[in-house]
């Protein structure tokens, strides 16, 4: 189990190496708005947790594990924005603050739960995100916002 600053780490990693495919510690230090140092000891601690290859001074690799924590990461705070906007109706910004904290002590049952819960209330087949690198953002809770902003338009018509 890593640390949730281990977890905004391998996120970061994650989507740099999905946008830009090459990542330095410079790339991440800049993402994060923290020191290189700081950096490196994250990397550090990643790579013997086994989810990246990283050399000093080289490029930083993510392995198929942290892959797949990096998605898993990602998903619980798609599904935490999603219920606290679609299902609470929490304004976005706050949305987006408050899943940012939640998704890091949150359990995978609990989290299982909500994501049952989302499909049934919002009418999906399932949640499985089409997630935007590029935007950060999950395009499955995109259109359905667009669905529902465009449904809303029409009943003011």
């Amino acid at each position: 189990m890593i640390t949730s600053s281990l977890e905004e780490y391998l996120k970061t990693i994650y989507i740099l190496k999905n946008t830009e495919g090459q990542i330095r510690v410079t790339d991440i230090s800049k993402k994060l708005n923290c020191s290189k140092p700081s950096v490196n000891r994250a990397l550090n601690c990643l790579k013997e947790e086994g989810l990246i290859l990283y050399q000093a001074y080289g490029d930083i690799e993510i392995t198929e594990e942290g892959t797949k924590t990096a998605s898993a990461i990602i998903k619980r705070y798609d599904i935490l924005r999603l219920f606290l906007t679609e299902v609470l109706g929490v304004e976005e910004k706050l949305a987006e603050e408050e899943a940012t904290k939640m998704k890091h002590s949150i359990s995978e049952n609990t989290i299982a739960k909500l994501e049952k819960y989302i499909v049934s209330v919002l009418g999906l087949e399932d949640l499985n995100c089409n997630f935007d690198l590029a935007r950060n953002t999950c395009q499955k809770c995109v259109k359905i916002k667009n669905a529902k902003k465009y449904a809303r338009k029409e009943e003011i018509k």
